[in-house]
């Protein structure tokens, strides 16, 4: 196909996420449906380019708005995604060589032809002379500036740095190995067999890594529940937990599953595990999941935990474990799109909900229990600012030092002696944060 074809394509799948916000994995997954006609490497190019755009917007934004000036704004929403796109294709994948016809063709059509001509010129010149360094962290980055502001307060502006840094490199294929169907070694046997090339991940000892992106789920191996694909700071959540084989957890935010299965293994099948969900829908596909997996110690339940019936709390449970719906920046590197669809008052928002959440989970823990709040977000308002305030309203909970169960699995540099994290820059998996909150007993 044509390049400027491509870079058509590729706007079009660009537009639709900006006219929805939905996530840009669905909106892609929509548009190759509808596209059935493109091949393998046209595919591979428009997926690498939607996301590379989300990545580096902001600076593929000024590039065009510095080359155009004062005419920028009067281009609109369309145009200046336009020529944002063919910023990033010539400037910020490193000067890639492409046809000035190409990049004329595409445009001709909505940009007129004096704007062409300036870009064009401009964005030759730019090539040549790149120098990122003299711009603030949020262009260079291409973060909001609200975003680099609350990463340098909490963080300092070194890490700060490193962490938009780190957040703008794609995220590594994981997967978990089910110990139900196999060993990690056996796992990667039957994959190489399958002509996978894979890994052991850093911390996990649960994981493999994949270098190379793939379908994993048209494997034989995945069809017969050797493994999930599952980011390795998620696989460490139940490892840190490490619940008996005869606990009763409730996995209070279980959506579709992917801890609650881990439960399932760790505890060899045996035991209890709850998985609840306000939607249905998740839980099917948990269901489904549970059947390949070879988990039979699941049982799913419909709660909407801001909205708890009070007929239907039993505290009961040894382990409770709310993994919180929240921002999601933490997987901004597979989510790039999430940079420009979380707002300030977005993450207000979620953490009201979150406190609602914990306290209404907390009183399914029995006297002694274990209740445990996670999140993939880098904020300290979804994170400490929700423990500390639930701690603040039921004085019968302590915050439990982590360091044992963090030794238990090597983690080492993840824990200042009252939360467990994760950052992109350190440990090389999505942000991660999660507390330990103990109900103390009564005498």
């Amino acid at each position: 196909m044509k390049y400027s074809s491509l870079l058509g394509h590729t706007y079009e799948a660009l537009h639709e996420f900006f006219l929805t916000a939905k996530p840009a994995d669905a909106i892609l997954d929509r548009f190759f449906r509808s596209h059935k006609y493109l091949g393998a490497r046209d595919r591979r190019f428009i997926a690498e380019t939607v996301y590379g755009v989300l990545r580096h917007l902001r600076l593929s934004r000024e590039i065009i708005a510095q080359i155009v000036g004062n005419d920028y704004a009067g281009l609109g929403e369309e145009k200046q995604l336009r020529l944002a796109l063919v910023a990033y294709s010539v400037v910020v994948t490193s000067g890639a060589d492409r046809s000035e016809s190409d990049l004329r063709e595409f445009l001709q059509d909505t940009i007129p032809a004096n704007v062409i001509d300036t870009v064009l010129k401009g964005l030759s010149e730019h090539r040549a002379a790149a120098d990122k360094s003299s711009v603030g962290t949020g262009v260079r980055f291409s973060f909001p500036d609200w975003m680099v502001h609350r990463f340098t307060e909490e963080y300092g502006p070194v890490e700060s740095e490193r962490l938009c840094q780190a957040l703008n490199e794609p995220a590594p294929l994981t997967i978990r190995v089910n110990l139900l169907k196999a060993s990690r070694d056996e796992c990667h046997s039957r994959l190489s067999k399958e002509h996978v090339n894979c890994e052991p991940t850093r911390y996990s000892p649960l994981g493999l890594q994949i270098p190379k992106r793939l379908n994993l789920f048209q494997l034989q191996s995945f069809r017969e529940g050797y493994f999930e694909v599952q980011d390795e700071g998620s696989q460490i959540l139940p490892l840190l937990i490490d619940p008996t084989p005869t606990a009763k957890v409730l996995d209070a935010c279980a959506g579709a599953g992917g801890k609650s299965l881990e439960f399932a293994m760790l505890m060899k099948n045996r035991g209890e595990i709850v998985a609840a969900d306000v939607h249905d829908r998740r839980l099917e596909e948990l269901r489904k999941r549970s059947r390949r997996a070879g988990a039979h110690n699941i049982r799913t339940k419909v709660v909407d935990l801001l909205e708890v019936d009070e007929t239907d709390i039993e505290p009961v449970f040894d382990i409770v474990l709310v993994d919180a719906p929240c921002s999601g920046v933490g997987t901004i590197r597979r989510n790039p799109g999430m940079k420009w669809t979380v707002t300030e008052e977005t993450v207000r928002e979620i953490s009201e909900k979150q406190r609602r959440i914990l306290a209404n989970s907390a009183r399914y823990v029995k006297q002694g229990g274990l209740l445990v709040y996670a999140t993939c977000t880098l904020f300290r308002e979804e994170n400490e600012d929700v423990v500390n305030g639930f701690l603040d309203a039921h004085p019968g909970y302590e915050l439990e030092d982590p360091t044992v169960r963090v030794e238990r699995v090597q983690l080492h540099g993840s824990t200042s002696g009252r939360f467990v994290k994760l950052l992109p820059h350190i440990h090389g998996t999505d942000g991660f944060f999660c507390a330990f909150l103990r109900q103390r007993q009564v005498p």
